[in-house]
């Protein structure tokens, strides 16, 4: 689930079983854990991930920050706990729970790539959304199945459940934050890149398209996007460089002179790294 100060325990004091857990090879940035509580489920702490909680029908009492609400929650229904929000939750039978858990700097390049920067998870002390729920069900069960469908199945769900929250769980603020971009300019730096995939892609002219110094730029850029922007040119890259390997309409050295990469072999390691598999298993 992250790093933080966390307390989870079953009734009796004993750690809840755990049924699966885990990522498949790649940087999705989602990870899942399936539990089981017996007799009670007692949970409190601060993370460094958004937590998104999926359980089976209980009366539990729910804490963010200092919100407090105790309820009959239903099967399926789901909690969001933003990273670095103070949540507990307590209920005193047995309970079956699914937590996902996703990386803020995944999130704030999911709402990026939505034109929405500045967006915020909003914090759910009950909710449900179903297309989350059999998304998370999915995940759980790749887990469980030690991922039998392949790390680009799980990248590919874990991928849809981010929009998802971008999607039905932000909150979209009127008016741009201090330090970071507005969608204007993320849409033309966007634009421009993957208008010169080809070509060599520099901090300074980008920062120059922003209005900025390089330096400036990187933190305000890094802090929108949540990754630097070099970092960005490569995910830029490989999205284009996969869409073009699915085609299997050109060579995969075609594609990585095409995409900007040094060679072929300097594609496939960006494509192991970040989705857990070779060049020839992203064409299969």
């Amino acid at each position: 689930m992250g790093t933080g100060e966390y307390y989870m325990r079953q009734e009796d004091g004993c750690a809840p079983a755990v049924l699966a857990g885990g990522s498949a090879p790649g940087e999705s940035g989602v990870a899942v854990l399936s539990l089981r509580f017996l007799q009670g489920l007692h949970f409190k702490g601060t993370l460094d991930q958004h937590l998104v909680w999926f359980q089976s029908p209980m009366h539990v009492e729910c804490r963010m920050a200092d919100r407090i609400l105790c309820h009959d929650a239903p099967a399926g229904s789901l909690a969001i706990c933003p990273a670095g929000i103070d949540c507990a939750a307590d209920a005193e039978q047995s309970v079956d729970t699914v937590i996902v858990s996703v990386d803020p700097a995944t999130l704030v390049l999911a709402a990026a790539e939505d034109f929405a920067p500045d967006a915020k998870l909003m914090e759910r002390l009950c909710g449900y959304d179903e297309p989350l729920l059999e998304m998370a069900r999915m995940l759980a069960a790749e887990s469980a199945d030690d991922y039998r469908e392949g790390p680009l199945f799980w990248s590919e769900i874990a991928g849809h459940f981010v929009e998802g929250l971008v999607a039905r769980h932000v909150a979209r603020p009127s008016c741009r934050g201090r330090g970071t971009f507005d969608k204007d300019v993320l849409k033309r730096l966007r634009d421009y890149v993957m208008t010169h995939l080809d070509e060599p892609i520099d901090v300074s002219t980008l920062a120059g398209i922003a209005g900025r110094s390089p330096f400036h730029f990187s933190r305000v850029f890094t802090r929108s996007v949540g990754m630097t922007p070099h970092r960005y040119v490569v995910h830029l890259r490989l999205g284009r460089a996969i869409e073009l390997v699915r085609e299997g309409r050109s060579s995969f050295a075609q594609i990585a002179a095409r995409t900007g990469f040094a060679d072929q072999s300097h594609l496939s390691r960006w494509v192991r790294r970040v989705r857990g598999v070779t060049l020839s298993e992203l064409a299969a």
